[in-house]
């Protein structure tokens, strides 16, 4: 089982970047429990970790000794930028990152950046910076910065769900490609078809819906040797054996 950890950055008293009707603390919510919903949904083998699952505040410190010490295989810290000037999408490592963390980032920026494509989105590159949550964990660990609140065209991305869903897009498909998981199979899609036998004999199949069973009136007739009859104006369909 592969151990994922998503942190949300900032929460509770710490709102982080604030502007155009938004707080980072919310939006970094909300991609991180959409990474877990997706991530363990559509792939087998793996488990998520949340350093927050509601709007409560952590230290720095608490956040990576808690993923160090759940042993999990690689961190993604989730935020969103401010004072960008034109706004758009990058990512950080540790100055003196692994080649893992490395290989992690080159990963998941170009997922990301592809799942942007459509929304016109600048890609301000991949970024090497003494922060904490990368500094400090010990596995390959990458933070995001997820667009910018106090940049109007940025914020209103934000605010749509369709971009929303190709941020969680581009993180669950750039972790699931560097750990080489596995896609759960499809579920075997339940068949609505009734195979429909009269004195012995199959005929047009009916249809099961909502636990009623329908069943082709006119060929029901047909094999009774019965003469089927429909009054349009009262919508009443008769059916009369000789």
């Amino acid at each position: 089982m592969r151990k994922v950890w998503i942190d949300a950055g900032h929460g509770g008293k710490d709102p982080g970047a604030v502007g155009n009707g938004l707080q980072e603390k919310d939006i970094v919510l909300v991609l991180s429990k959409g990474i877990k919903q997706r991530l363990e949904s559509d792939y087998e083998g793996v488990q998520v970790l949340l350093t927050r699952g509601m709007d409560v505040f952590h230290e720095l410190r608490d956040r990576t000794a808690a993923a160090n010490k759940a042993g999990a295989d690689l961190l993604v810290s989730i935020h969103c930028n401010a004072g960008g000037g034109a706004g758009g999408f990058e990512s950080f490592r540790y100055t003196n990152a692994s080649a893992a963390s490395k290989s992690l980032q080159d990963v998941l920026h170009k997922e990301i950046m592809a799942a942007l494509k459509a929304f016109a989105v600048t890609d301000r590159g991949q970024k090497a910076a003494n922060l904490h949550m990368v500094r400090e964990s010990k596995m390959p660990a990458v933070l995001t910065e997820n667009l910018f609140i106090d940049v109007a065209a940025g914020a209103a991305k934000l605010k749509r769900q369709d971009v929303i869903n190709a941020l969680i897009d581009g993180h669950v498909t750039g972790i699931a490609k560097y750990l080489g998981l596995k896609k759960r199979e499809a579920a075997a899609t339940v068949s609505d078809k009734v195979t429909v036998i009269v004195n012995g004999k199959r005929i047009a199949d009916g249809k099961l819906e909502s636990g009623v069973t329908y069943v082709p009136l006119r060929a029901v007739g047909e094999a009774l040797d019965a003469k089927v009859g429909w009054e349009k104006e009262t919508k009443t369909a008769t059916l009369t054996k000789f």
